[in-house]
């Protein structure tokens, strides 16, 4: 970088400095924690001042609420929106793309506030979520598809909440978990 591209206190200038926020957040945030985390060691990473961080958000709850907007906003859609796939196979698939569940069980439990924007995202896009496990298991013909997707939403959540907690993979576990659900809700006439 030059002279040039640096302003005072050899920061980085605004250029880009709005995804640079937003990446230095989903690092630290995942790494450290919500809370765990400060303006100051945002701006640092960001390479920003924080009159640049204000200026792209109001405070740390709109930062936030950003960073979970941003992490997944169509709600998997390399899973759900596969034609590849037979509705059963995307129902398992989720298993192995397992990533954007971790943020929004971190929000809900570093947040106390009900009512705090991030908060309240969190919980609208598991309800979404379970929404389009159960669409994918109607589609795939199970007696029961909204119940297989709260099911498989709370399986997922617990194999998200297992391996942040013990740092060791719950997925395959839960994918395992998963088939039996799955099996036990399609009758078999369908499936074959």
């Amino acid at each position: 970088m030059t002279e040039l591209e640096k302003g005072p206190q050899g920061r980085r200038r605004g250029r880009g400095a709005r995804e640079r926020i937003l990446t230095a957040s989903q690092k630290l945030f995942r790494d450290q924690g919500i809370n765990g985390t400060g303006m100051d060691q945002l701006c640092a990473a960001a390479e920003v001042s924080k009159r640049t961080l204000y200026q792209h958000f109001a405070g740390k709850d709109d930062l936030i609420t950003e960073h979970l907007h941003r992490f997944d906003p169509d709600i998997l859609p390399e899973v759900f929106d596969r034609t590849d796939l037979t509705p059963r196979e995307r129902l398992l698939a989720v298993f192995d793309v397992h990533a954007p569940l971790c943020p929004f069980i971190q929000a809900a439990v570093e947040i106390s506030d009900p009512s705090h924007p991030a908060r309240t995202y969190a919980r609208d896009y598991k309800k979404a979520f379970a929404t389009r496990l159960a669409d994918a298991a109607r589609e795939a013909g199970a007696d029961n598809p909204d119940r297989l997707g709260e099911q498989l939403a709370l399986l997922l959540d617990g194999a998200a909440a297992r391996t942040r907690v013990l740092g060791t993979d719950a997925f395959a576990t839960a994918a395992e978990i998963a088939t039996a659900l799955i099996d036990a809700a399609i009758p078999a006439t369908v499936r074959d």
